[in-house]
């Protein structure tokens, strides 16, 4: 038991990035899904993958300051750190549209995945949604980690 506590102890933070990205992610997939089904995939992979991440960084900014990195900062020093980290995110937002459009309307065509064109181009957008999430997921704690929370010295 003591073991497990001096392994939480030490990979908090990455532990909590983890689980609460994690928890970011699936409001991520359930959203666009949501938006896939009730008004397609055309929808659900332009305006609706940006008002899922719009969603999804709030929640995140939230979870990432008060839970994760246990920000301290108050007042300006608070607008700054919420500036920095919707910047990075509207970086990463643009990564993830990019490997939707390309992975959805060039590479699934081109592999006989039409968009919109119901049952596997469906599957196919939300296997790109789940790739592209991974490469969020990662660009995301690189950037939180080295430029939004960083620890005052």
């Amino acid at each position: 038991m003591e073991t497990i506590k001096k392994f939480i102890t030490k990979y908090y933070e990455q532990l909590a990035y983890l689980f609460f990205g994690g928890l970011a992610t699936l409001l991520n997939l359930i959203v666009f899904a949501v938006f896939q089904l009730a008004f397609g995939t055309d929808f659900a992979t332009g305006i609706g993958n940006i008002i899922d991440n719009i969603i999804c960084i709030l929640f995140a900014y939230w979870t990432n300051r008060t839970f994760v990195f246990r920000s301290q900062n108050h007042g300006a020093d608070a607008l700054r750190e919420f500036g920095k980290f919707v910047a990075f995110r509207l970086l990463t937002l643009v990564m993830d549209q990019v490997i939707i459009m390309l992975g959805v309307q060039l590479v699934g065509p081109a592999i006989g995945f039409a968009v919109d064109a119901g049952g596997g181009s469906d599957l196919w957008a939300m296997g790109v949604k789940l790739f592209s999430q991974v490469v969020v997921i990662l660009s995301n704690y690189v950037f939180s980690k080295l430029f939004t929370f960083k620890k005052q010295q």
